[in-house]
């Protein structure tokens, strides 16, 4: 059983869109896309610096195109009949529920657009930011955040754990951490996930209860919530409401694809991230990470042998 899994903020790259542009039929994808969003996103995957795709609302509509382009290749042909279900790492949920046919394109770029604005405006209200907390005690971590007024963000399996919240409180975290773990800030705007995402919570309901373009998925679907699964299209678009400032149980999603006996891991680009973490979470499991179009073949390969 093959997943798919779609990647999260933080996996852009500078020109990490090149090498899909020098096809015409990419680029002219990407151009219907970048409408839809409302950004230049060829402009932005290719030229624009690291400080700039690192912008909240560049990022997520850069990425989730990013994985919607790869998918379009990858599941053509009816390979999409030849894979277990797909899952999403919080702004991948996004990418995921297109590639299910939860959203169409179009709308899956709309939604991501203004939750990338939503999330930057929520983000610039207070200085907060995130931090990777790798090893330790997980119990006696989540104590240590209770006393400093942080939260747990992602729970991403093999011993990570992102944690977020207050500047001054992740510098406390960082000099002072639980016995056995090490603490890496990390290069992002705000504290996602948490109880600072409301104010975008509130903005994207509204997106939600205005948008009528919502199937219920055509594969198996997991959610960032619990690492669950999702019949319906409309609970699904609600979670993606709800997860803007809900942890993401990434290592809920992987004990899932163990449970329902996964034997491949294709990550759509901008990918690497995730194969990462399954490496780590789900040891022995062959994995691809397409990042390029040169990488398809092997995806590609993997979803045919598994059929």
């Amino acid at each position: 059983m093959i997943v798919v899994v779609c990647p999260g903020q933080g996996s852009q790259t500078p020109g990490f869109l090149a090498p899909w542009l020098t096809e015409p039929a990419y680029a002219e994808r990407l151009g219907a896309l970048s409408d839809a969003a409302g950004i230049d996103l060829a402009s932005h995957g290719t030229v624009s610096d690291a400080d700039t795709i690192r912008d909240t609302a560049i990022a997520q509509p850069l990425i989730v195109a990013a994985g919607i382009l790869t998918l379009e290749r990858l599941l053509a042909d009816g390979r999409s009949e030849g894979i277990g279900g797909i899952a999403g790492h919080s702004v991948g949920e996004i990418t995921a529920a297109a590639g299910a046919g939860v959203l169409s394109e179009t709308t899956a770029m709309r939604f991501v657009a203004e939750r990338g604005r939503a999330m930057a405006d929520a983000a610039a209200l207070e200085p907060t930011g995130m931090s990777a907390v790798l090893g330790g005690d997980e119990t006696a971590l989540v104590a240590r955040l209770d006393e400093l007024g942080l939260e747990p963000a992602n729970f991403n399996g093999g011993g990570q754990i992102v944690v977020a919240g207050a500047l001054d409180a992740l510098e406390r975290l960082k000099d002072e951490p639980p016995t056995g773990a090490r603490v890496i800030p990390l290069q992002v705007a705000g504290a996602f996930h948490t109880r600072y995402m409301r104010p975008a919570v509130e903005r994207l309901a509204a997106v939600a209860a205005a948008n009528h373009d919502v199937s219920d998925p055509g594969v198996t679907l997991w959610t960032n919530r619990d690492g669950s699964t999702v019949a319906s299209g409309a609970a699904f678009l609600d979670l993606l409401v709800g997860q803007v400032s809900s942890p993401v149980r990434w290592d809920r999603c992987m004990e899932a694809f163990a449970a329902a006996g996964v034997t491949g891991i294709i990550e759509v680009a901008p990918a690497g991230a995730l194969v990462g973490l399954a490496k780590r979470g789900l040891k022995g499991v062959p994995t691809v990470a397409v990042k390029t179009p040169d990488d398809l073949p092997a995806a590609i390969d993997l979803i045919e042998q598994a059929a």
